[in-house]
């Protein structure tokens, strides 16, 4: 299974443990969150001054963000605000801890692990590997870069975005007195570490320095307020949609329903294709897929019934035809069509791909 619903949580009010394996002897941890079944986690981890680690991978991507304090990485000094991606496989400079940080650890396929090396593995995706300080080196961006956008005043900084899943790191900042007063919910997991400031939610109340959350796909949030501002580290695993509404009582089944709703509504043929699974496959003999039954949305009622809806729905496509003919062969065919009342010999004169004159059709 996935890892649970946390929110809030607020991690300065927990002790720090002794971490007691290869790669991360001597340091201190937090679990924020954890998947019992991967291993993968979320984890506050501090190195007092004198810490030190050699090169090593591990093979989960992972990721890193500096809270407070420095490290060195190799020949590079890290300051608060620094951010890495490391993709499995490659291998991270020694690590060097002169007076003491706090960094969040965020490993997304499995446990903490490591391996000493100081070359990369063969299969690394080494093009993947992000070392930036966040603070400094990445502007702000309004909310629009997710679209549907949250309200004026929420900012974002892009860290990393995964071109395949769509799913995003961030840093995110809400401007003192930000307000936004719908709900929300998305087709993602979503993750969240207060680095400064609070924030006010309607569901789970305040979220103070410290506070953290993982939430699951279609769990309803918001609305939302922030009175004196914050900033925030925040992360998906995967594209990242806002799904606005003002019901609070739905639960999330509802709320996936009404997402799908959205698909049926605006790419039906692609929701045919999905919903249909291994039956009725568009290259299979049957070839076109048996129209579904349109999804609820529990603020849309009766959408299927629609002029616009209905004529989108309805549509067929013989995929299976159409996928194995060759332009040309389908127009001439066509073209050709035999019909009933053409059930007798006639010619004609025209340029054809099969040459020219008088031809007859039997």
């Amino acid at each position: 299974m996935a890892r649970p619903h946390i929110e809030p949580f607020v991690e300065l009010n927990e002790d720090y443990r002794l971490f007691n394996f290869a790669g991360y002897k001597g340091a201190h941890y937090k679990v924020l969150s954890l998947d019992t079944e991967t291993g993968a986690s979320t984890i506050k981890v501090r190195f007092d001054g004198g810490y030190t680690r050699k090169p090593g991978l591990s093979y989960s991507d992972i990721e890193i963000f500096v809270l407070t304090g420095e490290m060195k990485v190799g020949s590079q000094t890290c300051v608060e605000g620094h951010y890495f991606f490391i993709p499995a496989g490659v291998a991270l400079g020694a690590i060097d801890v002169p007076q003491g940080c706090e960094v969040i650890v965020m490993y997304n396929d499995s446990e903490p692990n490591f391996e000493e090396s100081d070359k990369d593995h063969p299969l690394a995706l080494k093009h993947g590997f992000v070392s930036v300080n966040s603070y400094e080196d990445r502007p702000w961006a309004g909310g629009s870069i997710v679209s549907p956008s949250v309200a004026t005043g929420c900012m974002l900084k892009l860290l990393r975005y995964d071109p395949i899943t769509e799913a995003m790191t961030f840093l995110y900042c809400m401007t003192p007195q930000f307000m936004q007063d719908n709900i929300s919910y998305h087709d993602c997991a979503e993750e969240s570490y207060h680095i400064w400031g609070e924030s006010w939610m309607m569901q789970f109340g305040d979220l103070p320095t410290g506070g953290y959350f993982w939430r699951p796909p279609y769990v309803n949030h918001g609305s939302f307020r922030s009175k004196l501002g914050c900033i925030a580290l925040g992360r998906t695993d995967s594209k990242l949609h806002n799904y606005f509404h003002f019901n609070p009582w739905t639960n999330p089944d509802e709320n996936q329903s009404r997402a799908a709703a959205a698909l049926y509504r605006q790419r039906p043929q692609l929701f045919r294709w999905v919903s249909a699974g291994d039956h009725n496959h568009p290259h299979g003999p049957m070839g076109q897929i048996i129209k579904p039954k349109p999804p609820t949305d529990f603020e849309m009622r009766g959408y299927e019934s629609t002029p616009q809806v209905t004529a989108l729905a309805n549509q067929n496509y013989s995929f299976h035809e159409m996928d194995h003919l060759h332009a040309k062969d389908y127009v001439h065919n066509v073209h050709h069509a035999h019909k009933p009342e053409d059930d007798h010999e006639h010619s004609h004169d025209h340029d054809h791909p099969h040459g020219q004159g008088d031809h007859k059709h039997d």
